[in-house]
């Protein structure tokens, strides 16, 4: 039986201003090693990440593609043509610059709040849940405590009212209280800022080749970044191929506390 409680998320998704964007998804821009049959065979990273939109009621998405371009947008018209609203922007830079310009491309989807993806991750519906019903800030970071972390985390220090103070995969061991899992909402004054700093840093050559987690770190010290915890909820990151099979095989067999990030790759 449903919850009859009415999320503050409801009257975002009821709200006309709001029908024409929701959701800014980052597809994989480099193979890594991963050919296009196996981004694409089963159930696509892409696919997972959709669904799990969709079941929340958000079907306004904007997705950024790269690698393999014309296969993705096959495959979501075909299995979400009556679905979902879904606007492709390609990225043309995508093999000698980094996420932020993927961010920078799309800029002018996020004129109102949404919400950014990465596109190698897989998590339940209930994360969206917690995330858009957080405490309001203009930036909310989904983290996912543990306890060791590796030099590919995306690693996030906190302040003792929970704002983030730094994120970056170098920060030392002494200073991370957490990891992103790549899902960010933008709200209220969030938007604005996100895009105004993207704008700024790009004017810079060697800027092409960040993530737009730099951003997010260099907006920290303005303490208007929360962070809201996933930790309870699945979820994973998927990076090569070995991560991959991973994925498919256990994600749908683990119990709510489990989490692909805490399964030992062999």
């Amino acid at each position: 039986m449903e919850s009859k409680r009415r999320f503050r998320s409801r009257d975002w998704f009821d709200d006309p201003k709001h029908l024409d964007m929701v959701a800014l998804y980052l597809e994989r821009f480099m193979n890594y090693g991963l050919t296009a049959d196996e981004l694409l065979s089963g159930k696509p990273i892409i696919e997972w990440e959709i669904d799990a939109l969709v079941a929340r009621g958000i079907v306004n998405i904007t997705v950024v593609t790269g690698f393999e371009s014309n296969a993705v947008e096959a495959v979501l018209q075909q299995r979400y043509a009556n679905r979902a609203h879904i606007n492709i922007v390609f990225n043309p830079f995508f093999e000698v610059a980094d996420n932020l310009v993927s961010c920078w491309v799309a800029r002018s989807a996020m004129n109102h709040d949404f919400l950014l993806l990465n596109g190698d991750i897989i998590f339940d519906p209930e994360v969206l849940t917690k995330v858009l019903n957080s405490e309001p800030a203009p930036i909310t970071l989904c983290v996912n405590r543990k306890s060791v972390y590796d030099a590919d985390d995306m690693k996030v220090q906190l302040d003792r009212k929970g704002c983030v103070r730094h994120v970056s995969k170098t920060l030392p061991v002494s200073q991370i209280d957490a990891e992103s899992i790549g899902l960010v909402f933008f709200r209220q004054e969030g938007p604005q800022l996100f895009c105004n700093a993207i704008e700024n840093a790009l004017r810079h050559r060697d800027k092409l080749k960040s993530w737009y987690f730099t951003i997010i770190d260099a907006l920290a010290g303005t303490r208007m970044i929360k962070a809201c915890s996933v930790s309870e909820h699945r979820w994973c990151e998927v990076d090569v191929a070995a991560d991959l099979a991973i994925a498919e095989e256990l994600f749908g067999r683990m119990t709510p506390t489990q989490r692909c990030s805490n399964i030992p790759v062999t």
